[in-house]
């Protein structure tokens, strides 16, 4: 289930085009695609985008194919610089730490912000 957060945009879409790659021949159109990826957007921002598209004249259809829609979710639910806000939050002690998370989850985590951001091997930090 997917709620619409930022963050979290770009690893849902890839889960979601992984699961239609696998799934061979099982989804035959385009409108089969964008409505089984809505099915999933249950909560928050991404349930009251599906509902949009749903009610919307043409509802799936209204996309004239998966590229147009896959372009609007990515606009819509994509961080607008994600380098950005991952070294930003790399900065901020308040937002960043380690919390109830065990050791290995932090430094995973730790060092998935470092890739996003784009640091050379974490030279700028």
């Amino acid at each position: 289930m997917y709620d619409g957060d930022c963050t979290s945009g770009e690893r849902f879409l890839q889960s979601c085009l992984t699961y239609i790659h696998l799934s061979g021949d099982a989804f035959d159109s385009d409108a089969l695609k964008i409505a089984w990826m809505l099915s999933y957007m249950k909560a928050g921002r991404a349930s009251t985008y599906a509902l949009h598209v749903l009610r919307r004249p043409g509802g799936v259809g209204s996309f004239t194919d998966w590229a147009t829609f896959e372009k609007d979710f990515q606009a819509e639910f994509f961080s607008i610089d994600p380098a950005k806000s991952a070294a930003l939050a790399l900065r901020n002690r308040e937002q960043y730490g380690q919390g109830k998370r065990t050791l290995d989850e932090y430094i995973d985590s730790f060092w998935a912000l470092v890739e996003q951001a784009a640091y050379p091997d974490g030279l700028q930090l």
